[in-house]
């Protein structure tokens, strides 16, 4: 803040000047006292400089609605919405959420630095409030076969900037273990530069949780019980409940909540698609869910704003009081959190604001990402020995974590789709430098009854990831993809049923959010003619079968990979 600006809101907070704006006839939330406020809001400069009776130069009557603050999405990663920043915000400011802490390790992991400078770049082109942490694991595992490689050395220029707030989910638990250089020099610049560290636990022990404490590790996201939760806030961590497209986490973990710890958690979103963001809302819908299922009212809006400042050390936000910024929201229904207006920095979001994003001549860098060798269906047969049985990839349906089982093949030289028995065959595909390697498997629970599905959205590394009935589609879902830069395919009889291109990196579109989102409406309708019913998003619930730090069983170029022995294994024992 400087001088002149810090001038006029000690005149407007002293009433020796009438404050920019005033907010009349609304019922102030208090979240440090967890009570009702009825009494004016008085912001200059995008701040609130003070509660009680004052005059403005712009008055806004709330007519008796309730002011709370803005909503903070703890952790979210921006790509998993397939738009740019600025169309994303579009997507979630009205919903409430005013600002996000995001880790860019998506596009990161295809196009590295230039990536991250992109999404920074990007976030300067709107009004949400984005703040970032530095990818900590690109490539997730040593053995990825990523796009791109983030050292240390990498990172440390970014610590500069004010709205980088730290490293990024620790995940390589191994490297944090082992005490591997890299991994040690990145923890230690993050601390020397008086950031914050999050993490990534999921389905790590107490002993685990130690090791991640010592290293400075302040947050985990990747949490599935309220046993899980409280180990966790027990080491004195902060721990983020989920509710994605693809892990929904909030009702697990919320019977560990209570008003003696409740200052530990907030709420965060992780990867949620375009199409749900809008419908569905971004973090008052888990305000909204945590109401319902039992918890104070005061403590969820809490958990959806304060909480979350607190850990991140945003001092300026989480709060309707003096000091803090004026990011507010009008609420008609508390319970139901219906939200009427937004406010940002003091000004009302209209809902017609144009966003100010390039497209893809900003990321011209980023595009053509997508690089195949050339494939044939004999690339993609996966030999047997026919009177063994074959490992298989359960996925357990709106979660991130599989199971290892084992089933019996149909007779043959070869893996041929079961679809009685829903045992698909899975491939993921180099896709950064057009070599062939292809891992190939067995996943079941997808239900599929005809044709494939396939994405350039392949966590972490984003390689190219296909699911399918029969290997005629899937090389034709592999081809498109291919043809169209990236992003989301479905096949069926050999030809192309319906697809999202995403050419910015494979990840992004290049589109308007509206454009998107009804591009996502038809994929999704599309998909039923496979034969899919499932209660589950088939492709993000596909996107994460290749991350090799999720346990129990993922895929790779290599392969299957068994998370929790951290090492590939054949699909037959």
């Amino acid at each position: 803040m400087d001088k002149e600006m810090f001038i006029r809101r000690l005149g407007a907070a002293s009433h020796r000047k009438k404050a920019e704006t005033v907010i009349k006839n609304g019922k102030i939330m208090d979240v440090f006292n967890q009570e009702w406020l009825e009494t004016d809001i008085a912001i200059t400069d995008g701040a609130i400089v003070g509660l009680g009776e004052y005059e403005g130069g712009n008055i806004i009557d709330a007519e008796g609605q309730m002011i709370v603050p803005g909503f903070i999405d703890g952790h979210v990663h921006i790509e998993s919405s397939m738009v740019t920043p600025p169309e994303f915000a579009k997507a979630v400011i009205p919903h409430g959420v005013t600002t996000v802490v995001t880790d860019p390790h998506e596009i990161a992991n295809v196009s590295g630095v230039k990536g991250l400078e992109f999404m920074l770049e990007q976030a300067e082109m709107t009004r949400l409030n984005i703040y970032f942490m530095l990818p900590s694991c690109v490539p997730a595992a040593p053995f990825e076969k990523s796009g791109a490689i983030l050292n240390a050395a990498d990172l440390h220029p970014f610590y500069s900037r004010e709205e980088v707030l730290g490293l990024a989910e620790v995940m390589d638990y191994v490297a944090v273990e082992a005490g591997e250089p890299d991994m040690v020099q990145k923890l230690i610049d993050a601390d020397k530069a008086g950031k914050r560290i999050d993490g990534h636990l999921a389905g790590l022990s107490a002993g685990f949780v130690n090791v991640y404490r010592a290293a400075g590790v302040l947050t985990d996201h990747e949490v599935t019980t309220p046993e899980e939760a409280l180990e966790r806030v027990r080491r004195g961590m902060y721990v983020m409940l989920r509710e994605g497209s693809a892990a929904k986490n909030t009702r697990h973990v919320l019977p560990a909540v209570n008003e003696k710890n409740v200052r530990r958690f907030f709420f965060c979103t992780d990867d949620k698609h375009l199409d749900e963001l809008v419908d569905e809302g971004s973090i008052n819908y888990q305000v909204k869910l945590a109401i319902q299922e039992g918890l104070d009212p005061f403590l969820a809006y809490q958990m959806g704003s304060l909480n979350a400042a607190e850990c991140f050390g945003l001092k300026t936000k989480g709060a309707v009081a003096p000091g803090y910024d004026a990011d507010l929201l009008f609420i008609s229904d508390f319970e139901n959190v219906s939200i009427t207006k937004t406010m940002i920095n003091g000004v009302i979001w209209s809902g017609t604001e144009q966003s100010q994003s390039t497209g893809g001549k900003a990321a011209s860098g980023l595009l053509q990402s997508v690089h195949l060798s050339d494939l044939h269906e004999d690339d993609l047969q996966i030999p047997i020995v026919q009177e063994n049985e074959i490992r298989v990839i359960d996925i357990i349906p709106n979660q991130l974590e599989t199971k290892l089982s084992l089933a019996k093949p149909k007779s043959g030289a070869f893996f041929q789709p079961d679809l009685e028995s829903d045992l698909l065959k899975i491939a993921v595909v180099e896709r950064h430098r057009g070599v062939k390697e292809i891992g190939l498997g067995v996943v079941r629970g997808f239900g599929l009854k005809e044709g494939a599905i396939a994405t350039t959205i392949s966590h972490d590394s984003h390689n190219l990831i296909a699911v399918g009935t029969n290997d005629q589609d899937i090389l034709k879902a592999i081809e498109r993809l291919g043809e169209i830069g990236g992003g989301l395919t479905i096949a069926k009889g050999g030809k192309e049923l319906q697809s999202v291109a995403l050419p910015i990196a494979g990840l992004l579109s290049d589109k308007p959010l509206e454009t998107v989102n009804e591009s996502l409406k038809s994929l999704h309708a599309a998909i039923t003619e496979t034969g899919f019913s499932g209660a589950f998003n088939p492709f993000l619930t596909l996107s994460f079968l290749a991350l090799p730090v999720i346990p129990d069983i993922k895929m790779t170029t290599e392969g299957l990979f068994d998370v929790k022995a951290f090492r590939h294994i054949p699909v037959q024992p």
